[in-house]
């Protein structure tokens, strides 16, 4: 329990980045303008949601189209 209450403080910082990425990369890809390679946004959710810290800067660097 201890190490817990160490590790928490190392912690909160990352996830808090972790989900504030997560959830910027989903307000974009759901933007009706917005146009993604392949075309398919169910599939880019799918990769910002379920590979974690990647999956976003993933979706960011790689995945949009510019209008």
């Amino acid at each position: 329990m201890e190490e817990l209450n160490e590790l928490l403080p190392l912690l909160i910082p990352i996830i808090l980045i972790q989900l504030g990425l997560m959830i910027f990369a989903l307000l974009d890809l759901f933007k009706p303008e917005r146009r993604v390679k392949g075309g398919n946004k169910f599939i880019w959710a799918l990769v910002i949601i379920l590979i974690s810290t990647f999956g976003p800067l993933i979706y960011l660097l790689v995945g949009r189209e510019e209008a």
